[in-house]
């Protein structure tokens, strides 16, 4: 009996197991910041993306004069609630959205719609791989476009245009916001 206690057969088997568990956990460690790495890789190159997607938007607004910046007034009735609750237009939602051609200048003159191409004319649009101009990585965003009118304190008028670019797939997940003023004194 004394020597069945001092036997150790089967005692390799028991640390072949331990060391298989052992590597089996860490080989999954590793697995899985692989995958976390991956799946923050993926929301940088979107955000990326949306934010030169709002850039490039932004600067058809910056092409235009002043009295030029406006929205196609069909386009307005069109919008959803995602748009229209956007935390831009106020507190309330939905908000109610005006054509921002049919507003008024400090000078009392109307502003004209004259846009340089139609992407600038639309209050939201969708940007994929089958769109012109297409979506630089294949995904779809969506493209929010806001125009508000602001008076400074010495009574001219701004118009105050957002740009936000939303995943094209869950339009609740913003991806880039950017936001600039137009003065018609500088440009006009």
């Amino acid at each position: 009996m004394k020597k069945r206690l001092r036997a150790e057969d089967g005692f390799g088997l028991i640390e072949l197991m331990m060391a298989m568990v052992l590597l089996n956990i860490g080989i999954l460690a590793i697995v899985a910041a692989f995958n976390s790495g991956a799946v923050a890789l993926r929301r940088a190159s979107h955000v990326s993306t949306a934010s030169a997607l709002a850039d490039a938007q932004m600067e058809r607004y910056r092409a235009l004069l002043y009295s030029q910046i406006g929205f196609d007034t069909s386009q307005i009735s069109g919008l959803d609630n995602t748009y229209k609750c956007d935390s831009v237009l106020g507190a309330s939602c939905p908000n109610t959205v005006t054509t921002c051609s049919s507003g008024t200048c400090a000078d009392g003159t109307v502003p004209t719609l004259t846009c340089g191409t139609a992407n600038e004319c639309l209050p939201r649009r969708t940007v994929s791989s089958t769109t012109t101009p297409s979506s630089p990585d294949g995904y779809t965003y969506r493209i929010d476009s806001y125009i508000l009118y602001k008076t400074q304190n010495g009574g001219r008028q701004l118009k105050q245009i957002t740009v936000v670019v939303r995943d094209g797939n869950d339009a609740t997940k913003t991806l880039a916001r950017l936001t600039s003023t137009f003065d018609q004194t500088v440009n006009s």
